[in-house]
């Protein structure tokens, strides 16, 4: 397998104007898990029989590995703009250290790399894979509306979240299991099970995000934790709260979604709720279900090593700590 982040760092931000390139630089410098490139090479390989030494397709899936990339980071940079987050990966996030102005701009210009990127794949294959970004984009932006939507909304349900965070997050590692499969040949029926198995993992995903949001240390979680209780963020632990909860504990619960100014309190408060009602275990149970959809996927695809990598990884999300 590549070195993502050797090819990451390959990328040349060292341009003028410095204030739109060096946050670029910053943010795509600040790790991460990689999932979104690393998906889409493994599933190259797994159509490929756990191989991408086959001729020259490693080169044909790399740049678009790295515009999956890029562009996951450019929907970080506003993500935090909107969210007011403080920290991305244990760092300050673009907005802090720089401007909201900087982080809306060198977003905007991640975007580009992005489709740059795109169009270096083998020229047979750009409009294909074009078709399938633009899908995927258009359905993390509308995620990310209904985020913003849910917030003033009084009524949301688990199925409405689930929906929301499928558009929002579970769509970019479907996506880049398709666009892998894709350039590397795969049949429509290989190329439905590999996303599939991309979008159950980015749901589970997101679920133990939310988790990790109030029962993460924040040493390895790497952001601040107990945003979401914060911002009373509908994550799927206040839902599920506030859908098994007895009239005692919804009004109590209410009442600390009411509090704008005791964060400590709050954060504290809202968690020994969740506690009490085994939200956490509810929530944990969902996941694991997701978890076991998404590997029931792999049974459809060519058993090889990069199948049983897609198994591991399957395993080690449901169980990370951040």
């Amino acid at each position: 397998m590549i070195d993502i982040n050797k090819a990451i760092e390959s990328l040349n931000w060292n341009k003028e104007p410095k204030g739109l390139y060096e946050p670029i630089a910053y943010a795509l410098a600040s790790g991460g898990k990689r999932l979104r490139p690393t998906m889409t090479l493994i599933a190259a390989e797994t159509i490929l029989n756990g191989s991408l030494l086959n001729g020259n397709v490693i080169e044909d899936v790399l740049p678009a590995a790295l515009a999956l990339e890029v562009f996951h980071n450019f929907t970080l940079l506003h993500d935090d703009v909107m969210d007011k987050a403080p920290l991305r990966r244990g760092r300050e996030t673009v907005h802090v250290r720089w401007n909201n102005n900087t982080a809306i701009l060198s977003g905007d210009q991640m975007l580009i790399e992005a489709y740059k990127l795109l169009a270096q794949v083998p020229n047979d294959k750009v409009a294909g894979v074009l078709n399938l970004f633009n899908e995927m984009a258009t359905g993390v932006c509308e995620g990310q509306q209904y985020d913003v939507d849910f917030e003033h909304m009084s009524q949301v349900s688990i199925d409405d979240y689930l929906m929301m965070i499928e558009k929002k997050t579970s769509v970019l590692l479907a996506y880049a299991m398709r666009i892998g499969g894709y350039i590397a040949g795969a049949t429509p029926a290989q190329q439905e099970a590999l996303y599939q198995y991309g979008l159950h993992i980015g749901l589970a995903f997101q679920i133990q995000d939310d988790i990790l949001d109030v029962y993460g240390d924040p040493k390895t979680f790497g952001k601040q934790t107990g945003g979401d209780i914060c911002s009373n963020k509908k994550t799927i632990l206040l839902l599920t709260a506030m859908e098994t909860a007895d009239a005692e504990s919804k009004a109590e619960l209410l009442g600390w979604m009411m509090a704008t100014d005791r964060d400590e309190e709050k954060i504290n408060g809202v968690t020994e709720i969740y506690n009490r009602l085994g939200v956490r275990e509810a929530c944990e149970t969902i996941m694991e279900e997701h978890t076991a959809l998404a590997l029931a996927q792999l049974d459809k695809l060519p058993q090889n090593s990069a199948t049983e990598s897609l198994r591991e990884l399957a395993e080690k999300l449901a169980t990370r700590k951040n």
